[in-house]
């Protein structure tokens, strides 16, 4: 684990730079080599394309190992931090982040996204809201 008061790394400093330069070289890449992202568009099954989710999970995988399941037997100690992310990750976030896609999607964007996907994003939208519902509590800081 980093210490509190350690000095970013240059990746991190520099973060929206590299975000930039992968999306500037995912462009090129696409107008040079267009067979090989279909070849790689059309990896899915059931609407989920493999590298996005082998992608995604690589994205996710550095904040589960970062959980400390181990204090999942002290959770009765001190339920007050499981109550309050219980509530605000399954009453809360998913019917604001609904509420604010509707809004978006269904009346400021309705002009610009087709009805088909405006759901999709709206679901996208519940799931991006949604943070992991213990991570919170077994990170330690209840």
């Amino acid at each position: 684990m980093l210490a509190k008061n350690a000095p970013i790394s240059s990746f991190e400093r520099y973060l929206s730079i590299w975000v930039a330069l992968g999306i500037a070289a995912g462009l090129l890449l696409g107008n040079w080599l267009p067979g090989l992202f279909q070849f790689l568009a059309g990896l899915e099954y059931g609407s989920v394309n493999f590298v996005v989710a082998v992608l995604i999970w690589f994205m996710v995988y550095p904040m589960m190992v970062s959980v400390d399941f181990s204090s999942l037997k002290r959770i009765h100690e001190r339920p007050k931090g499981l109550v309050i992310t219980l509530t605000v990750n399954w009453l809360i976030k998913p019917f604001t982040m609904a509420g604010l896609g509707v809004l978006f999607f269904h009346y400021f964007f309705v002009d610009l996204i087709d009805p088909a996907n405006a759901s999709q994003y709206i679901a996208g939208l519940i799931l991006l809201g949604r943070r992991p519902v213990l991570q919170w509590c077994l990170s330690g800081r209840n």
